[in-house]
This record gives C-alpha cells, sequence and structure tokens, in this order.
C-alpha cells in the first residue's frame, strides 16, 4: 500500500513538473530597430513600389525595417524555438517555457512580453453538396453576382484585371487543379504561394474553406460565374489549421506583411478572433494586434476587406477582430431568400459605437469545393463576393487611393446614406462605378406628423406595384444625436400606413430615418 501510494505521488510531483516545464507561445516585442538597414527597391515587388508611388506613401519607414538581427540572436539563444517575426510590430513569436521566458524578459533589448492565446474561426456557418447538373444551380448562381449588379460590370468587360488580391485562409485544396480556376492557371494568375502554418509554399491542400472563398472571387463553372473578379491576380497565403491547439494571429500578422510585400491591392479575409481570447470591450479598433495590422496596412494602400463573423446568434453577437478595425471594410451577410440581415450575420457597432459592418452580400451562396459546386453558408463568402467587386470597381477607378474606393464601396450601397448595424449601407452596386449619371430615386414614402405622432406612409404608386418590384421592405432607425444608432428595424410593407411612432418615446434631438427602394428620408423629434 505504502509502495503503491509513493508510485502515485511520483506520478503526480513528475506531471506538475512537465506542466510548468512545458513550452508556451510568446510574442517577445523588441524596443527599437537600431543599426538595421533596408532597402525596398529589392525587398518590395514592383506593384507594391508601385502602389506606394500612386498614393504618396513612403517607400519605406520603420515598420517596413528588419529586426536588429543581434537582438534576434540572443532571444534565439535563450528560447526552445522561434516561429515567425513581425517587422511591423518589431516582435517576434517564440515557444519557451517558464524559466526561458523570464531570462527573455530580463534582456536590455525587450520591451515586453505577452502570451499567446488568440483562436481564428473560419466564418463558415455550414456546407451541403450542390449537384451541378441540379437545375436550380442555373437559378442560384446567378443571384449572388446579380444582386451587386456584376451584369453591368461584365457588360463592360470589367472583371478585376490588373488587381491582386491575396487570400488569407486554412487551405486552398484543388485549387491547382479545379476546373473553376482554370483560367486563372491558365493565364498564370496564381503570383505566388505561401504555407504559413509549415513555412513552405504549398497550399493546396487542407481545409476546402480557402477553395470556396476563392471561388467566390474568381471561379467559372460550366461557363457561369460565381465571383465577380475573374480577371484578378492572386496570392494565397495559408494561415490557420482546424483543431489545432493555438491558432495565432501570428500566422495573420506574417501574411500581412508578406501581402504588402508582394503587391497586394485588397485582403480577403474570412477569419475571425473573439471569445476565445478577448472581451467585447476589446473590439475597439485598436487593441487587437491583428485590428491594428489591419489598419497599418491601410495606410501602406491596401484595401483590407474582412468577414463580420457569423455570431450573430450567439452570446457573443458582435463582429471579431480584424473586422473591428476602423480602416477594414467589415462584410456582413443578407439572406438570399428575405433579402435582409441572415440570422448568423454578428452585429455591429464596435465596442467604441463606430458602424459595422460596413456593406453586406449574401451569406448563403454557391461555391466550388475540391470536388464540385456547394452549398455554402457564412460571412465567410459575403466577404469574398464584396473582394471580387472591389476589384472590379478598383479596375475603373485606379485613380482612387484604397481609402477613398472603401468609400466609394459604403456609397455605392443599396441602402446608403441609411445605415443600420445588421446591414451596414447594403449591398454594394455596381451601377455606382459604371454609370455616369445615375437616376433620382423615386419617392417612394411621405412622413407627415400631427401632434402626438410621427407617421410613415407609403405612396399609392409603390404600394400598388409592390408585387411588381424586388424591393418590399422598409428600413428604419432611431439614431442619437451622437450619431449612434439607439434601435434599427425592417418592416414588411402590407399597408400604406407601414409604421406610426408616438412622439412622447423619444428624446428631443434625436432622429428618425427611413429608407424605402432606394428612397430616404428624414425626421427630427
Amino acid at each position: 500500500m505504502i509502495r503503491k501510494l509513493f508510485i502515485i505521488l511520483f506520478i503526480f510531483f513528475a506531471g506538475t513538473l512537465f506542466i510548468s516545464a512545458q513550452n508556451e507561445k510568446y510574442w517577445v516585442f523588441l524596443k527599437d530597430k537600431k543599426n538595421t538597414t533596408f532597402d525596398p527597391n529589392t525587398y518590395f515587388d514592383k506593384k507594391t513600389i508601385e502602389r506606394r508611388l500612386q498614393y504618396g506613401i513612403p517607400l519605406a519607414d520603420s515598420t517596413d525595417f528588419p529586426l536588429n538581427d543581434n537582438y534576434v540572436k540572443a532571444i534565439t539563444a535563450l528560447v526552445d524555438s522561434v516561429s515567425h517575426s513581425s517587422r511591423w510590430f518589431n516582435a517576434m513569436s517564440v515557444y519557451a517555457n517558464n524559466d526561458e521566458i523570464e531570462k527573455v524578459k530580463k534582456l536590455p533589448e525587450v520591451e515586453s512580453v505577452e502570451k499567446m492565446q488568440a483562436v481564428a474561426v473560419p466564418a463558415e456557418y455550414d456546407a451541403s453538396d450542390f449537384n451541378t447538373s441540379d437545375s436550380s444551380l442555373l437559378i442560384a448562381l446567378p443571384k449572388q453576382t446579380a444582386r451587386m449588379g456584376g451584369e453591368l460590370f461584365r457588360e463592360k468587360n470589367i472583371d478585376g484585371k490588373g488587381i491582386r488580391i491575396a487570400i488569407f485562409d486554412g487551405g486552398f485544396p484543388t485549387v491547382d487543379t479545379n476546373p473553376a480556376f482554370e483560367q486563372v492557371r491558365k493565364d498564370g494568375r496564381i503570383i505566388k504561394t505561401w504555407d504559413f502554418v509549415k513555412n513552405k509554399d504549398f497550399v493546396y491542400g487542407w481545409m476546402s474553406h480557402g477553395t470556396m472563398v476563392m471561388s467566390c472571387i474568381c471561379g467559372i463553372v460550366n461557363g457561369h460565374k460565381i465571383g465577380l473578379a475573374t480577371g484578378a491576380e492572386f496570392l494565397l497565403a495559408r494561415t490557420e489549421v482546424k483543431r489545432e491547439p493555438f491558432f495565432e494571429e501570428e500566422n495573420w500578422l506574417a501574411a500581412v506583411e508578406w501581402a504588402d510585400k508582394n503587391g497586394a491591392d485588397i485582403i480577403s479575409s474570412s477569419l475571425g478572433y473573439t471569445y476565445q481570447r478577448y472581451f467585447p470591450n476589446q473590439m475597439d479598433g485598436k487593441t487587437t494586434l491583428v485590428t491594428r495590422a489591419a489598419n497599418l496596412a491601410a495606410k501602406k494602400g491596401i484595401l483590407v476587406i474582412n468577414a463580420a463573423g457569423n455570431d450573430g446568434d450567439t452570446k457573443w453577437k458582435i463582429i471579431g477582430a480584424p473586422a473591428d478595425a476602423d480602416s477594414a471594410l467589415s462584410v456582413g451577410g443578407i439572406d438570399p431568400m428575405t433579402d435582409y440581415h441572415i440570422t448568423f450575420s454578428s452585429f455591429g457597432p464596435t465596442w467604441d459605437k463606430r458602424l459595422k459592418p460596413n456593406v453586406s452580400a449574401y451569406g448563403h451562396v454557391i461555391a466550388a469545393g475540391k470536388e464540385d459546386l456547394e452549398a455554402v453558408e457564412g460571412t465567410s463568402f459575403a466577404c469574398p463576393l464584396v473582394a471580387g467587386f472591389a476589384a472590379c470597381a478598383w479596375q475603373i477607378n485606379r485613380g482612387l487611393n484604397n481609402m477613398q474606393m472603401f468609400n466609394s464601396i459604403e456609397e455605392s450601397g443599396d441602402l446608403y446614406p441609411y445605415f443600420d448595424y445588421a446591414h451596414g449601407y447594403g449591398v454594394p452596386q455596381a451601377s455606382y462605378f459604371t454609370e455616369h449619371n445615375l437616376t433620382v430615386p423615386v419617392k417612394t414614402f411621405d412622413i407627415v406628423e400631427d401632434f402626438d405622432y410621427v407617421e410613415v406612409v407609403v405612396t399609392q404608386d409603390y404600394f400598388e406595384s409592390k408585387d411588381k418590384v424586388p424591393v418590399k421592405y422598409l428600413y428604419y432607425n432611431i439614431q442619437n444625436p451622437d450619431g449612434t444608432l439607439k434601435e434599427y428595424y425592417v418592416v414588411s410593407v402590407t399597408e400604406y400606413q407601414v409604421l406610426k411612432l408616438a412622439k412622447a418615446d423619444y428624446k428631443k434631438g434625436q432622429k428618425l430615418n427611413v429608407h424605402l427602394a432606394g428612397f430616404n428620408r428624414s425626421y427630427q423629434f
């Protein structure tokens, strides 16, 4: 009995020692970049240099310079191993045990150390097989680009040519053989690839999520376009691994620097970081490393487009990082059946009350999987639909910088200037970029008032034709004096008097904003 107890105690203490000695993952932030040199002309792709020169961005600043090699050697000598380094944040990601990391903290060149815990979640909701021979394909597939007015781009042969898009995802199986990407391969438009998990250039395996995402930008199946930017160039980055103990932000950070180095115009990212590491108050556009990296990428001239996330029907509910970045175009999802917010799409605003998502697109789409088409759900797929749209819009307007294009895409939304925290400014419309003389919206309602009430009354012409037009919903919000929204709703138009609000329920200075079929009006309480 004593011997058995001794063995148990030995195992317990040995296990405790093993746990205390095991390696953890850390960010090690350095104090400076003294004695480093940098030549942008040999480091950057020519498209990066062209982008920076065109938009008046310095060819190099301190964030572009490499880490101090002596600092790197000193830290490497103390830790188990080094995973990645970040020029932008002057940091190294390392594996180390407690004793090793304590020694690192004492180095004079170390500014701070932060333990990694973040988990990236692909914004995919569900998937099911969809037979390409099914006649419903001919009905379902064109709708996802038609909802954005994509036929106007096609009529003018606008397909994103000359725009380079970086896609961050968990793998791209069969993209090197799949017929959906034959034209891209034939033209040599997959410029570079990199697997940031295994540190090699092969990315054509693992999670099919990336394949489906890419198809929503440029895929063509049986002559049918899945996305709009079928003429764009691509950088493919594998940044995540399914069911790994770590889904660190380090891969996203490494990928965004790689994308900048290799001439990306647009980044399409369908990943998010939320409750696995962070609290809601950290979704403020300035806390997480990926959010800060997204904003820094925007400063370097890249249009960052990120899925809003799929937490709308969970306890978390709000968008994650880096979709909370002020300079990231965050994309929510709408339901093709109802044409308004799809239940799982994450809601805005950010913790500091900024508008998110910025725009929306279909959150239930037809995408190319590893072998066949699939019906899939998630803001993962709304995001690349908008990325393809953005590439086409930018092809028409190459004189615009990334943030001017960002604002133009918002303004092209079919709800603009109306907005809410479920749809943003609505679904981007190609007509904004292809039509020089946009038509004035037809009046669809009146706002009338008496002593006690404010009413929204649909016009007779609209009401009598509502069954013949695609828009059958009225959107309204109550806006506070500081620009934030108190509440917002979508209302089905079933009678002339579609909305009646008691003035006593609202404060002076609040504003009622109403949108119906492209027509907007406001009322000040």
